[in-house]
């Protein structure tokens, strides 16, 4: 794709591969990869723009496959300049590309409670922009304000009713960059909070493939939620379940496989393309529809323009 770019202070590559950039380890290239120096650099770089350039902000691409055949236009990942956590009151400030797991201990580490965030996988910037949760907690419920980078490069703040959460899902419109969020926090002792934070982990351990090649949970449990996030404890019904029943714990297709350990893990046991992944993926809701009549929804994001896919027969 030929485009008239920027020059921005940021590195800039064009024709990057992104294989290496998500925890699944598979996709075809981005026109362009852009990672910018700091605020300032991206928001000169997108008010520069050309308008009808797609853009797309990756964060470690920990829940996302990205298809064989690439991202067309800018794809934006955030480093080392967007990576900062400060502790101040009962409020944590931390960049779009700190990692969740260090945003938790941080934040421990000052007797605040954001014991939440320290399994889910990722960065704060994916966080806010699907309200990850775990044990109960979502990124909806402790969120003061984040900072973002309109497409057209203005800096603005926006609170967590301009984001209007819901399960895994806010309204962030199409081509802004988070890079900055907010947290109000409870009070704890930091021993007491690093001890809770290790039980998670143990636990985790347990029940899920953590040492494999995974995007976290693959589809959505078909439950009901508040608009915060909340799940309805009248609804228990868990994806991996019903995968299960439907006899495809640990199936398989090329090097794609729906986990022994649990099975809403869709894992790339080496080799897979994203085509695979996809394929299989898409197999699990078929079965799944036709086994108990759930439509799972995909909570992995799919992204890119496709390559070469199996016939849905093959699998």
């Amino acid at each position: 794709m030929s485009i008239d770019l920027p020059t921005p202070r940021g590195t800039l590559t064009a024709d990057r591969s992104l294989d290496s950039l998500t925890w699944l380890r598979v996709g075809g290239p981005a026109d362009w990869l852009f990672q910018p120096a700091d605020v300032e650099d991206l928001a000169d770089f997108l008010r520069d723009l050309d308008a009808d350039v797609p853009v797309f902000p990756i964060g470690v691409g920990s829940n996302l496959i990205v298809r064989d055949g690439g991202i067309r236009g800018v794809v934006i990942r955030l480093g080392r300049g967007f990576n900062n956590i400060v502790a101040d009151g009962e409020t944590v400030t931390a960049g779009a590309a700190a990692l969740d797991a260090h945003v938790a201990r941080r934040a421990a580490d000052a007797g605040l409670d954001l014991t939440f965030l320290r399994t889910i996988p990722g960065a704060i910037g994916g966080a806010v922009r699907m309200n990850a949760g775990c044990y109960g907690s979502y990124v909806a419920d402790h969120l003061l304000q984040v900072r973002a980078v309109t497409r057209d490069g203005r800096q603005v703040t926006l609170t967590p009713d301009d984001l209007n959460f819901g399960y895994r899902h806010s309204d962030l419109p199409e081509g802004w960059v988070l890079t900055e969020a907010v947290f109000r926090a409870r009070r704890g002792d930091p021993d007491a909070l690093h001890a809770r934070m290790a039980d998670q982990l143990a636990k985790r351990d347990e029940t899920q493939p953590t040492k494999d090649r995974t995007a976290g949970s693959t589809f959505r449990n078909p439950a009901g939620f508040s608009s915060t996030g909340q799940a309805d404890d009248t609804h228990e019904l868990k994806a991996w379940s019903l995968i299960d029943r439907a006899g495809l714990r640990g199936h398989s297709w090329g090097g794609a496989q729906m986990s022994e350990k649990h099975p809403n893990f869709l894992l790339n046991m080496g080799g897979a393309t994203a085509a695979e992944l996809e394929a299989l993926g898409e197999l699990v809701r078929r079965r799944v529809l036709e086994d108990s009549g759930h439509d799972l929804q995909w909570e992995v994001i799919r992204v890119g323009e496709p390559g070469e896919a199996p016939e849905a027969d093959q699998i």
